[in-house]
C-alpha cells in the first residue's frame, strides 16, 4: 500500500494494488473509488484531502509491515 499526497492539488492517492484501474465510482463528493479488471477495489482518490483528512497524523497499528519513509 502507497499514500502520496499532491499539495498543488490537495489531493490524496492510497495505492492499494499495483494492478491498473479500469473502472472508477465516485462514493461521495471528492472521493472516487478505483477498481481492477476483476473488480477489486486498487486505489482510493481523495480531493481536498486537507479538508477530509488528518494528513499531519498516520497511525499504524498492528500490522506485519517494514515502513519506507520517503519526504520530498
Amino acid at each position: 500500500m502507497k499514500l502520496t499526497y499532491y499539495p498543488d492539488t490537495d489531493s490524496l492517492y492510497i495505492d492499494l494494488s499495483e494492478q491498473p484501474s479500469v473502472d472508477s465510482q465516485e462514493v461521495s463528493e471528492g472521493v472516487v473509488l478505483d477498481y481492477d479488471a476483476s473488480g477489486n477495489l486498487v486505489g482510493i482518490d481523495i480531493d481536498n484531502a486537507s479538508q477530509k483528512v488528518r494528513l499531519k497524523e498516520l497511525t499504524l497499528s498492528k500490522l506485519p509491515i517494514e515502513i519506507q519513509t520517503i519526504v520530498a
